[in-house]
């Protein structure tokens, strides 16, 4: 389910935003199982108000999934603004990491109970390889990142890297280094 399509009043829409705020932290606390009573509770709002925006728990998950790529993708925009284009393909694939290892079990929960092909998804599978593409271009525009590297890739390495690091998280950064200078221009200029 998408965000509500018509305009909400400025106290609809802070609640809205308060509870998926608040959802996020308890389903990264409590796992996705997290009671819907505590999320309206800690977000100070009624369990009516909760189920107003949210008809039942798949769609608050949902939404959370849905806000967490969009600020993901949106921040590889923030970082080429603010650095090299080296360091923001570096800072910002440490964050999808991060990210994976965090909310795997969120993400995993909420595709078995949904189409690939479903808005939410392809919404999210866009704007992620939007991101990593941005990141990819402004590296080889730079001469510093090898061409032959795809978005989907740079996604497939944070993704593979925060897997396999979820119970081992101290191994992240010395696999990050190696998929860093794997995607960087060797003297064979690639």
């Amino acid at each position: 389910m998408e965000a509500p399509s018509k305009p909400m009043r400025a106290d609809a829409r802070r609640n809205y935003e308060r509870i998926v705020s608040i959802a996020q932290q308890a389903f990264a606390e409590l796992g996705p199982d997290a009671p819907l009573e505590e999320i309206a509770r800690r977000a100070g709002v009624g369990i009516g108000t909760l189920y107003r925006h949210f008809s039942n728990r798949d769609v608050l998950i949902e939404a959370v999934y849905r806000s967490n790529i969009e600020q993901l993708s949106a921040r590889a925009h923030e970082l080429l603004e603010t650095h090299s284009p080296v360091t923001a393909l570096e800072e910002w694939l440490r964050e999808q990491v991060q990210w994976v290892m965090a909310n795997r079990i969120l993400a995993t929960t909420l595709k078995a109970g949904m189409d690939h092909d479903s808005p939410t998804f392809t919404l999210c599978r866009t704007a992620l390889n939007e991101a990593a593409e941005a990141l990819l271009q402004a590296g080889r525009d730079a001469g510093a990142i090898r061409s032959d590297v795809e978005s989907r890739d740079l996604l497939r390495f944070g993704h593979g890297i925060g897997v396999a690091c979820e119970t081992t998280p101290d191994a992240a950064e010395r696999l990050l280094a190696v998929t860093l200078d794997g995607l960087r221009v060797t003297a064979a200029g690639r």
